[in-house]
């Protein structure tokens, strides 16, 4: 367990070398590698411990350092973002409940109140649950499941999806093409990267700390 937990963190705090050996070995396919990458994170609802942030923000420095063309970059790991998270809403509505409805020794797993629950938490807040998880790794995957599960409204969904995906790829790969050739980012580029995750899961520190005090 140690050692597979090393083997995980080895290959998130070394993903510039990472990727640097998949553009010499695979050249152009490149692309197509990231795209999966990033529609799996997003599409399937089991692979929520995939690279999102941190391979956002390396590919940028690789598009800076002229590797990877950014123009290319950008429109390949959009498309994959929102059809990465509509898979997932429809992944959600059409077998999510089948799932849930599953029954042990007679009794149903989640009551029939929790999903008309979920629905109108996604009605009400929809938009701000889409865009913000895009940010918060784990969540990422998990939010358009549920909110297949919840029935959201497919067209509200979209639109969110849409702008989510947009802000979350621009802004991360954006960041890693201007900064990520700093001298300072070079030189502790592990701490850059343990500062993308933490600012990630800033929000679920937040949303727990509000939750102890709401409940003492």
């Amino acid at each position: 367990m140690i050692e597979l937990i090393k083997s995980f963190l080895d290959f998130f705090l070394h993903l510039d070398d990472k990727l640097q050996d998949i553009i010499l070995q695979f050249g152009n396919t490149t692309y197509a590698i990231l795209f999966l990458i990033i529609f799996v994170e997003t599409g399937l609802v089991i692979m929520p411990f995939l690279p999102g942030d941190s391979l956002l923000f390396v590919a940028g420095t690789f598009a800076a350092s002229g590797s990877l063309n950014i123009f290319y970059l950008l429109a390949l790991l959009f498309f994959a973002a929102v059809i990465g998270d509509t898979l997932n809403y429809y992944l959600g509505k059409n077998i999510g409940l089948k799932m849930l409805n599953l029954r042990i020794a007679g009794k149903q797993l989640v009551k029939p109140e929790y999903i008309d629950k979920t629905h109108l938490f996604f009605e009400k807040h929809g938009s701000k649950t889409i865009i913000l998880a895009r940010f918060v790794p784990i969540v990422r995957t998990f939010a358009p499941f549920v909110a297949g599960i919840g029935t959201m409204n497919y067209k509200q969904f979209i639109s969110y999806n849409i702008i989510g995906g947009g802000i979350w790829v621009l802004s991360l790969t954006l960041a890693g093409y201007f900064f990520g050739q700093l001298k300072i980012v070079k030189e502790n580029f592990e701490i850059v990267i343990f500062g993308i995750i933490f600012i990630s899961i800033i929000p679920i520190i937040i949303e727990t700390i509000k939750h102890k005090l709401k409940k003492a």
